[in-house]
């Protein structure tokens, strides 16, 4: 299963970054399919995306929001929201683990042999302040001379938007180099960091920093794909905490807002089968049912 969720990653990011002309081009494709947001989270200003970004569309809708209402121009791109949220109701994070471009990333990153570690715990809510911040509160409410805010969180943090998107475009267009500055370098940094922490750790941005994993963690306990636990034949072995790329113990927090249904726990750890994925309540894919251990055995 895990070739399986490694071809569609890749299939995934294939999909949404298919304009490969920019080698001759040199630009950033603006066709019609530039309308449309990906799942996951993948720069606009790639010069290979197709669609684009929901966190850079989101921080675009906050921060015309104002403009257009003192203008009297109620249209306030509620699409964006809409996608996002029918994204997060069907499959929540799994969009972090089957569909997003920086997932498959810091995936493979992590592959680079090397001592590897763990993130503490309490960093994961850090994802949230930033989409309340970043996203939402500063775009809205920080605004320039002409009543519009910025794209915070592509502005000045997005690891992604400068590794796909800013390092691509200075070397396709020299005369871009010119205007590097302070602002480039701040999001160079933020960006080596990010690919150096994922190879010590697991998907260190999508744990602590990603408000796009945050936006899709609101609907852990609401959405319709998701892992269930059979706590009578779970032994509590612990298995699963071995496996799992987000540092979850399933077998004590089977809801939490971490997971990414990537299967791992299921198919590579529980040997009990008290695992199962479910589709709007409805096991599918399971494995041939198991007895049910003896606990009390197992424990001796």
């Amino acid at each position: 299963m895990e070739t399986v969720r490694r071809w569609v990653q890749v299939l995934s990011t294939l999909l949404v970054n298919g304009s490969w002309d920019f080698p001759v081009t040199r630009s950033i494709y603006q066709g019609p399919l530039k309308v449309l947001c990906a799942p996951g989270l993948n720069c606009y200003s790639c010069p290979a995306a197709t669609t684009s970004c929901p966190i850079g569309a989101l921080q675009q809708l906050f921060g015309g929001l104002r403009f257009a209402m003192e203008s009297g121009q109620f249209y306030f791109g509620l699409y964006v929201a809409g996608f996002m949220g029918v994204m997060g109701g069907v499959l929540g994070r799994a969009v972090c683990g089957w569909l997003c471009p920086f997932g498959l990333i810091q995936d493979l990153l992590h592959k680079i042999p090397s001592r590897k570690g763990g993130i503490p715990r309490g960093l994961r809510y850090l994802k949230y302040g930033f989409l309340l911040f970043f996203v939402i509160l500063f775009p809205l409410l920080i605004l320039d001379q002409f009543g519009a805010g910025e794209p915070w969180f592509c502005k000045y943090i997005c690891p992604a938007g400068t590794l796909t998107a800013g390092l691509p475009l200075l070397l396709m267009q020299p005369s871009l180099r010119q205007a590097v500055g302070l602002l480039f370098l701040n999001k160079f940094i933020i960006m080596v960091m990010f690919i150096a922490w994922s190879i010590y750790a697991s998907r260190p941005f999508c744990r602590t920093t990603c408000p796009l994993g945050a936006f899709y963690a609101l609907f852990t306990k609401v959405r319709l794909v998701k892992l269930r636990l059979d706590a009578s034949r779970c032994t509590n072995c612990k298995a699963c905490h071995q496996v799992c790329p987000m540092g979850v113990k399933f077998n004590e927090s089977p809801d939490d807002a971490e997971c990414i249904t990537c299967l791992a726990c299921m198919n590579q750890a529980c040997k009990f089968n008290a695992i199962s994925l479910e589709i709007g309540g409805m096991p599918v894919g399971g494995q041939a049912p198991a007895p049910a251990p003896n606990k009390t055995a197992l424990r001796q």
